[in-house]
């Protein structure tokens, strides 16, 4: 059943009104949930009062999942693709017949499939949608559990851990350890978990006591597990063989890439960083999801105005665009959106990146070898003598490479690069401390983004909640508007972990160079001074972009307090 048919059929049948449904369908675009779980999580119906709808509706019985604990072999009778395609979950067999969880018992192509799959009749019961979501999730993401692997060890010819310098370490020892079958399995659970919670990070972090794994989900470290530390080398080990480094260096800091095919096409890299620390190796891995790549500028997060102004900066036919922020932030993600916007068969486009996280079809990225001499610098000398129309620079980190950017602007090409101050104001002063002069700062930069990432509310626990005055008050709401604002919070459930959070939305400082504040520059103006001017000149700072997701209820004001500061 479509989403409009059966929003027609809920008011039809007085479950609820027109405005409801026209108020769902609004947060349904704005969320991406289905319908029915959206009008639930506004209060406006039950789930279980859809589910019922539909029992009455196609005349089948109504079935909750949650009372039922179906069997294994039930569930292998259809595969997770046909599941999730036609949001249906075998329930039980009873003779030659499957009974099937179906939110949508009209849809005959689905019933086929799945008779033709499994060799059994099919007799759909109904259940709704978000209910059949839930149980796909649970049922076909069951993998080992760290438990269960750590209880094939042998822990007795596991401590193999070496207190030498690098010359005396046993090779051997380590790849014999590091192929043992239940640590690549402990390995690989510890990987395709962090893929399946979400996670941007996986940190391996050894200490005197203790080996301590972890998680960074929507910008927050949380405890993963504590292996045995007898494992320390051996996963360590482990790693570094599957990212292709030297086992036997335990001195030196080493980088490295995982490639990981996850079947249906789908690949995910993880980017390893290796670092001696007193105590044994610390392993940091990047998590680069090619798949999940947002390259859709309305999407990520931008209000119309400074959309406009971003948009209006890179279209410009030459001059420089910076996007400031902390590692983290998102900063290579907005600078793929507008490369990715970029990106047509009439323009040259070259990438000086460290380390290149994803590849752009159409566009040369250039990876940096610092060991050889090839850095931004170079780089950047190279691409002027490549024809280029558009150039990014991954880091403005030295006045050499900044100088280049800078002429690189003036002499018709549009530049785009990042660097590491606080807002969008602090990034002139930060040039001028480069020994950029003022007269170049004001030729050649079009515009400076700041931006943060603040995690959302979670969609599935979502409530509406008073919020205290004083909280408003530090955050910075004008309190005229404390009476009139709606804030929410998640409660905390399954499918955030228990946080309350799921996901984060960016938050964006747009600073358009405009004459006034090239002038200002130019009299030598502190970074205050900016920041007061671009702000009557109509830009919006991190806070103030901060206030408005918490009254949208896309983010809690003690979110937007940790990731920002006041003006």
């Amino acid at each position: 059943m479509s989403t409009s048919r059966l929003g027609e059929l809920l008011v039809r049948e007085k479950l609820i009104s027109l405005q409801q449904l026209r108020a769902a369908q609004e947060e349904q675009k704005r969320s991406g949930k289905n319908l029915g779980f959206t009008l639930a999580r506004l209060g406006y119906v039950s789930d279980g009062e859809i589910t019922n709808f539909l029992s009455t509706q196609y005349r089948l019985p109504a079935i909750n999942l949650d009372d039922y604990e179906i069997e294994a072999d039930v569930i292998k009778l259809v595969n997770r693709e046909v599941a999730d395609k036609h949001k249906i979950i075998p329930v039980s067999r009873s003779g030659s017949s499957l009974i099937v969880a179906m939110a949508d018992p009209t849809n005959l192509h689905a019933i086929d499939d799945i008779k033709f799959l499994s060799g059994y009749n099919v007799e759909p019961v109904v259940a709704s949608e978000t209910a059949i979501t839930q149980a796909i999730d649970r049922y076909y993401n069951v993998g080992p559990s760290y438990d269960e692997v750590l209880g094939e060890l042998d822990l007795q010819d596991a401590d193999i851990d070496f207190e030498g310098e690098g010359d005396d370490v046993n090779v051997l020892e380590l790849e014999r350890a590091s192929e043992d079958a239940p640590v690549i399995r402990l390995v690989n659970v510890l990987l395709l978990n962090a893929i399946r919670k979400g996670a941007s990070d996986i940190h391996v972090e050894p200490y005197e006591r203790r080996l301590r794994v972890r998680y960074r989900i929507d910008g927050v470290l949380h405890e993963e597990m504590t292996p045995p530390l007898k494992l320390k080398a051996a996963i360590s080990s482990r790693l570094k063989i599957m990212s292709q480094l030297d086992i036997a260096e335990r001195r030196l800091p080493q980088d490295g890439r995982i490639k990981l095919k996850l079947g249906k096409g789908r690949e995910m890299d993880f980017r390893v960083s290796v670092l001696p620390t007193i105590w044994g190796e610390k392993i940091v891995l990047r998590l680069l999801d090619k798949g999940n790549l947002q390259l859709d500028m309305a999407k990520l997060g931008f209000d119309p105005k400074p959309l406009e102004d971003f948009l209006w900066a890179i279209h410009q036919p030459w001059g420089m665009v910076l996007v400031t922020g902390p590692t983290g932030s998102g900063k290579t993600t907005t600078l793929y959106s507008a490369l990715s916007d970029l990106n047509k068969s009439e323009s040259n486009i070259s990438t000086a990146e460290d380390p290149v996280e994803y590849n752009l079809h159409g566009i040369n990225q250039v990876q940096m070898h610092d060991d050889i001499g090839l850095n931004f610098a170079m780089a950047l000398r190279a691409f002027l003598r490549q024809d280029p129309d558009i150039i990014m620079v991954g880091e403005i980190r030295d006045f050499e490479t900044a100088e280049i950017a800078v002429k690189a602007a003036l002499t018709g090409h549009l530049v785009l690069s990042t660097l590491h101050t606080n807002d969008a104001p602090a990034t002139i002063s930060r040039l001028l401390n480069m020994g950029v002069e003022p007269f170049l700062i004001t030729a050649s930069v079009n515009l400076v983004l700041a931006q943060r990432l603040a995690r959302r509310i979670c969609g599935d626990c979502r409530k509406e909640e008073t919020t205290d005055p004083a909280v408003l008050k530090d955050l910075g709401v004008p309190e005229a508007q404390w009476a009139e604002a709606k804030f929410f919070r998640g409660q905390g459930c399954a499918t955030c972990n228990n946080s309350g959070f799921k996901g984060r939305v960016a938050l964006y400082e747009v600073m358009r160079f405009t004459d006034e504040l090239k002038e200002m520059v130019l009299q030598g103006a502190s970074t205050a001074e900016l920041k007061t001017a671009a702000i009557r000149g109509g830009m919006s700072t991190l806070r103030m972009s901060g206030i408005k997701k918490v009254m949208e209820g896309v983010s809690t004001p003690e979110e937007i307090m940790r990731v920002t500061m006041s003006d």
